[in-house]
């Protein structure tokens, strides 16, 4: 889930950019420091948006930078649990599938997809059911609930998110769609 949300920090602005405007000397050092950053609480900073105050700057010995306590904006993504969200296949491989949801992806797993049994056809790079005939393949879109969660601050990129289709309203869009239709318009 995306925020908008007011943050605080310490923000080190180098002596090279001290001539500029303050406010966006201090708005590019945020953006330097925080974008992309995982926080276990927070979540992914994804953007600065807007500085609401500067105060004082603070000058350390032996370091020439000037040091700024912030008050700011920011849009971040936030991975919650039994979250319902829709994001496409960008990967499929013999366990899975990873799907991205947001700023980040997750791996919805073979025995999560359906009910049904999913092997892996490297040849189309897809996940194919065994009796239903329904596939799964980079660019799908699907609506999936999200399950685990194990953020890793350090390496953002070791991360894992557990996700699930096999609910009642979660599954590939187009299965989906399928779904809804009566049955005598599908005959057709």
């Amino acid at each position: 889930m995306y925020k908008r949300m007011k943050l605080g920090d310490t923000v080190r602005v180098a002596p090279n950019l001290l001539g500029e405007d303050v406010r966006v000397s201090v708005k590019n050092a945020l953006k330097e420091k925080l974008e992309g950053r995982v926080d276990k609480k927070l979540g992914s900073i994804v953007a600065v948006t807007d500085i609401d105050e500067v105060g004082e700057g603070h000058i350390l010995v032996g370091d020439g930078a000037v040091y700024y306590d912030v008050t700011f904006e920011a849009i971040v993504f936030t991975v919650q649990m039994q979250e319902v969200i829709e994001g496409e296949v960008v990967e499929t491989v013999e366990f899975g599938a990873f799907v991205s949801i947001g700023a980040t992806d997750g791996l919805l797993h073979v025995s999560q997809i359906t009910d049904d049994f999913m092997s892996y056809d490297g040849k189309n790079g897809r996940l194919v059911s065994k009796t239903g005939g329904r596939s799964i393949s980079e660019g799908d879109m699907v609506r999936v609930r999200i399950v685990a969660i194990s953020i890793n601050e350090r390496e953002p990129r070791d991360s894992k998110i557990g996700l699930t289709m096999r609910q009642h309203t979660l599954g590939k869009l187009e299965w989906l769609e399928e779904d809804r239709k009566p049955k005598s318009d599908q005959a057709e």
